[in-house]
């Protein structure tokens, strides 16, 4: 076995223990280590530029199908999930993540690495400095509003790799919801996102050239088993945490984390 197979493996367990653990702890769904992860790994094994975002994308969504379940049915127990809230806006959120999952397979990677790095900016500074007392209204908009929201949640989701949790959080909590009540309902949104999209990254990625070995599409299949196991291991610990932990202490030293990750990846895209 090359040194290279061995590193990725290993790059692989430490990244689903810990985006497991982030996912539940942050309802974040872990892709915003997952992602930039998998494009370091897959940049050092020589994956080709072409598809190398593609690939990263498709297989943090993959991994979160297992991830969200398992958040949702810890957050579950703990009575702090708002099943009508899912119910509402998971159809359209999900149809949203088709949306994105077949834009992204016609985008290129420099477009995907922009795209990603410049919405896990944005989650960063929320995360750093929002305040979970904002409010834009005291409910939840419905209708067409509704549709839109929703829908640009499960896109732009779909193209970064994430679970929606980081963005449904903050909608949430903007719309009158209490925080460990939006964290809770918000890893469900990775339910709705995580499966369609995952299938449509296989989709619109299936014969292209330049994939890894063992790749369904823009999945990596040894990526979906190894981190989808993982992180499945350690969300349900976080999702614990989450109710117990200082959670603005660990939102602001995280931004930082993930601050540093987002220019990262656009000066991939820059150069």
């Amino acid at each position: 076995m090359s040194p290279e197979i061995v590193w990725f493996a290993f790059g692989l367990i430490a990244a689903g223990l810990f985006a497991g653990f982030v996912g539940g702890l942050f309802g974040i769904g872990g892709g915003a280590v997952i992602v930039p992860t998998l494009y370091l790994l897959m940049t050092a094994l020589g994956v080709d530029e072409a598809v190398r975002m593609h690939v990263a994308v498709g297989t943090s969504l993959s991994t979160i199908i297992t991830t969200s379940w398992r958040s949702l049915a810890a957050h579950t127990k703990a009575r702090a999930v708002d099943y009508a809230v899912l119910k509402s806006w998971g159809p359209w959120i999900a149809l949203g993540a088709i949306a994105g999952a077949v834009v992204a397979g016609l985008v290129s990677t420099e477009i995907l690495l922009v795209v990603f790095g410049a919405g896990l900016l944005l989650i960063a500074v929320q995360m750093g400095f929002g305040d979970p007392k904002w409010r834009l209204a005291q409910d939840l908009p419905t209708g067409v509003t509704r549709v839109s929201i929703a829908g640009s949640v499960g896109l732009f989701s779909a193209m970064m790799g994430i679970g929606g949790g980081a963005f449904g959080v903050t909608l949430l909590t903007l719309f009158g919801r209490p925080i460990h009540q939006a964290v809770a309902t918000a890893s469900g949104f990775g339910a709705a996102i995580a499966l369609p999209a995952t299938v449509g990254y296989a989709i619109a990625g299936f014969g292209r050239e330049g994939l890894p070995p063992y790749s369904l599409g823009f999945i990596s299949l040894p990526g979906f088993v190894i981190l989808g196991a993982l992180t499945a291991l350690t969300a349900p610990i976080g999702a614990r945490l989450a109710h117990r932990l200082p959670q603005a202490t660990l939102k602001r030293a995280f931004a930082m984390l993930l601050a540093v990750v987002a220019l990262n990846m656009l000066r991939e895209a820059l150069i």
